[in-house]
């Protein structure tokens, strides 16, 4: 089984193979990756289920220090940055030759950055050593959302489950009110969480210091550099690098927002003192243990162990029957979540018996 595991945690690379199959297929081939990770994925989700079972006790030490789960995320982060250079390639070479190509590539790299790329530079983002969190920030450099370190850990994670947080979508607050207050909330408080580090250091805010700056800034580089090498080999200014560029990007950290939504739709701590919340515990994240979804993601979606326990691995983390259990994947969840009605109607019942749980145990 833990053979099965392993091997289960590489299919995160099948999505980016889809891409640059498609790509040269060419016309609607470029569908391959979006219609593999939002039909295929959700359909083998059906068919083999949840799988609710944990590593036992005895070998969770073992598993947590095997090299084998962090060298496949390093291997990713090398991956990404190596697809990228061939993305801005394929764009700054005039590879795609209409708006529907354009459309459907720059989702698809999306899919690659965002769905994958931003869970495995959180997955890094948590941990204590250096190379981990490089390798987070050079990730989250790649779609323009570096802030996400700084606010995850250091907002997100402290916040999460309480009105204070950004990240936390209200009960009846659509994806698309939720998205403006989570990218822009989340932005602003970042900022803030910045500049009040730097104040106890007594650094200036606007200073070198000033990781904020450093990621506002390192996005650019990274564009203008792979805009000016291309430039000069096409021996023309290549537009299409910086605008292919920021349209993934948008994508792809809208994509996180999307499964931010989904991980944390209406619940809410409970106010123990003015301002002083219950501590978290596995009932103040959704949960859901599909089995396929979960590789791919590598078991994000047992989110609310990963909220008990922040710095705990992915191979890991644990299932919780208590739980808020969403009914689908997150790949099936987050086309939900853009139709507002369907679901409201499928979650609010499930966040109501979630309340239900909260009261009785008041």
């Amino acid at each position: 089984m833990y053979a099965l595991k392993k091997v289960g945690f590489l299919t995160a690379f099948i999505i980016p193979a889809l891409v640059i199959v498609g790509f040269y297929l060419g016309g609607w081939w470029l569908a391959l990756p979006t219609l593999f990770s939002f039909i295929i994925i959700p359909v083998f989700d059906a068919w083999l289920g949840t799988d609710p079972t944990n590593i036992s006790a005895d070998r969770v030490k073992q598993l947590e220090a095997d090299y084998y789960y962090r060298f496949v995320l390093y291997v990713w982060t090398w991956f990404q940055l190596a697809f990228m250079f061939w993305a801005f390639y394929v764009v700054a070479l005039g590879g795609l030759h209409n708006l529907t190509e354009w459309i459907l590539f720059v989702l698809g790299v999306a899919l690659v950055t965002g769905g994958i790329g931003i869970t495995v530079a959180h997955e890094l983002g948590h941990k204590k050593s250096f190379t981990e969190r490089l390798y987070s920030k050079i990730l989250l450099m790649t779609v323009c959302y570096m802030h996400f370190y700084i606010e995850h850990n250091q907002g997100h994670h402290v916040l999460v489950a309480t009105p204070e947080d950004p990240a936390t979508a209200r009960k009846n607050e659509s994806f698309y009110a939720f998205w403006f207050r989570s990218v822009f909330g989340g932005y602003r408080h970042a900022w803030k969480l910045e500049n009040e580090r730097l104040r106890k250091k007594g650094l200036a805010a606007f200073s070198i210091h000033n990781r904020m700056i450093h990621f506002a800034v390192l996005p650019l580089l990274f564009c203008g550099a792979a805009f000016l090498f291309f430039s000069w080999m096409q021996q023309r200014w290549t537009w299409e690098v910086p605008v292919f560029f920021f349209s993934q990007s948008v994508l792809a950290f809208t994509l996180l927002e999307l499964v931010n939504y989904v991980e944390h739709y209406g619940i809410v701590r409970r106010e123990i003192a003015p301002g002083k919340y219950e501590r978290v515990n596995p009932l103040h994240s959704w949960n859901t243990s599909h089995v396929i979804s979960n590789f791919f993601l590598f078991q994000l979606q047992r989110h609310s162990d990963h909220h008990v326990y922040a710095i705990k691995r992915y191979q890991v983390l644990n299932h919780y029957d208590e739980s808020p259990q969403l009914p689908y994947g997150y790949p099936t969840m987050i086309l939900i979540a853009l139709i507002p009605p369907l679901w409201f109607s499928m979650i609010n019942k499930r966040l109501e018996e979630w309340e239900g749980k909260i009261a009785t145990a008041a």
